[in-house]
């Protein structure tokens, strides 16, 4: 239940509410733009790091340039099939539009995990170049642009890592090097030098799974062990443990990607070749229910979010890759709709994404 200060049908803008599901407070924005001219209407979580309308006190408003979603490294088809790539991109999700160059990973590397807090982007873990796997974590600053910095190491170098966080705590699940895995690993994404740390394993052993996150709750789904499957986990993110059943995805499937908002998990794509977005609500346990289509069925595509829109990007349909982006509006339903296109233009696969507007902060 959410309770609303003042109670009113229509709240005009600028009035103030808070959301019992969230525990956040929120303003409402009414569609009129408060701050910048790239920022949507609606209710918007309230930073409690700050202070002041139209500025970084609007969760995901990156000091007013809107809620970003940034894609760390992966695979594309040229100059050769399956080349490796350092290239960071990012867009604003209240928009439309291609994506744009943000700076460089560190090392070429594909098959990492992203969370991330209202300030930081953090990927670890991945492929790099000789085929080797890597327990590195590196960070940016995400209302900036620029190259990634060193955050420490994962506890075991693996590729097809999962990802997902609160505002302060991040954590990697899964992955393999051959051998599969149902370790999760977590971090203070706020720290520097501080290596992640165990945390408790998920219920089945595997790789490429799909990571989102409420503020309390952190969920994972879909496998590759080596078969796919359609399980669901869910963790308590300020616990140590391991994670319980929460129910099932709708198709079993590997290399889905994850999105959230405070309340609505939602799982898109996956192998073999899938167009399906199913979603949960975050706070209950049970199956996954159809929420619509994507565009294409692809997958080891990446995913990312603010609170309202989540936003689907790029992903394979062998040998073709995508560099298409889809949104969807997260409390609705129904197929997603065009946003742009990423700036790798031969598209993109196995590479990961994060925002400072997802469901976890």
């Amino acid at each position: 239940m959410t309770i609303n200060l003042p109670s009113l049908d229509t709240p005009p803008a600028g009035a103030i509410r808070f959301n019992s599901d969230s525990m956040k407070l929120e303003v409402y924005r009414g569609g009129i733009g408060i701050g910048t001219t790239n920022q949507t209407g609606g209710w918007w979580q309230i930073d409690n790091a700050s202070v002041g309308i139209g500025t970084s006190s609007i969760s995901g408003s990156s000091g007013g340039s809107g809620t970003r979603g940034v894609f760390f490294g992966g695979l594309t088809p040229s100059p050769a099939a399956n080349t490796r790539v350092n290239t960071i991109e990012y867009i604003t999700i209240s928009t439309t539009g291609n994506a744009i160059d943000f700076g460089d990973i560190t090392t070429p590397t594909n098959g990492t995990g992203s969370c991330a807090s209202s300030s930081r982007g953090v990927f670890g873990g991945g492929s790099v170049p000789g085929d080797l796997n890597t327990n590195v974590i590196e960070y940016v600053s995400i209302s900036s642009t620029g190259n990634v910095q060193d955050f420490g190491d994962l506890t075991l170098a693996r590729r097809g890592v999962t990802a997902c966080s609160s505002s302060t705590r991040g954590l990697f699940s899964g992955g393999y090097t051959p051998t599969l895995y149902n370790i999760i690993d977590y971090i203070t994404i706020a720290s520097n030098g501080v290596n992640a740390q165990d945390f408790g394993d998920t219920t089945f052993t595997g790789a490429y799974k799909a990571s989102c996150a409420s503020s309390t709750r952190g969920i994972i789904a879909g496998n590759y062990s080596p078969a796919t499957n359609n399980v669901i986990d869910f963790i308590t993110i300020t616990t140590l443990g391991n994670a319980t059943d929460f129910g099932d995805l709708t198709q079993s499937r590997s290399t889905a990607s994850s999105c959230a908002n405070a309340t609505r998990g939602l799982f898109g794509g996956g192998f073999a070749p899938s167009n399906i977005i199913d979603y949960i609500i975050i706070s209950t346990t049970g199956n996954a229910i159809d929420f619509g289509d994507l565009s294409s069925a692809k997958y080891a595509l990446s995913a990312c979010s603010s609170s309202t829109r989540g936003v689907f990007s790029g992903g394979v349909t062998a040998p073709t890759y995508s560099n298409v982006i889809d949104y969807v509006t997260i409390m609705s339903t129904g197929n997603a709709i065009d946003f742009g296109d990423l700036l790798t233009t031969a598209g993109r696969g196995y590479f990961s994404a994060c925002s400072n507007g997802h469901g976890g902060l």
